[in-house]
């Protein structure tokens, strides 16, 4: 795995560590997400941050082993452009089901 590549994923870690953060080791709450209007801003930030460093890995390596790669990218490039389209759910979605999974992955490829 190239350096690039590397410095990537870590920034993947490192946003995916940060939207963790956000809770405090506290049950995740729907109710608390969707009135917390800096929240819901960070964890768009971060997950705009982990989309556009997805962009550049598969810039270098366009079949990168991690599931959902592409869909990460464009889940980044709606919020970024069609970013009136965002809704709290799909967000909230991504939250739950999709980045326990990709923390995972990316875990197992930094080590």
């Amino acid at each position: 795995m190239n350096e690039k590549i590397l410095k990537c994923l870590y920034d993947i870690k490192f946003s995916l560590e940060e939207i963790d953060s956000f809770f405090g080791g506290k049950e995740l709450i729907y109710e608390e997400y969707a009135v917390n209007i800096l929240l819901k801003l960070a964890i768009e930030r971060n997950l705009e941050i982990i989309g556009e460093a997805m962009s550049r890995i598969l810039k270098e390596d366009s079949v990168f082993p991690l599931e959902n790669a592409k869909r990460i990218v464009g889940l980044r490039n709606q919020i970024i452009h069609g970013y009136d389209n965002v809704s709290d759910e799909n967000i909230w979605g991504i939250l739950i089901n999709h980045l326990p999974k990709l923390k995972e992955e990316v875990n197992n490829l930094v080590r």
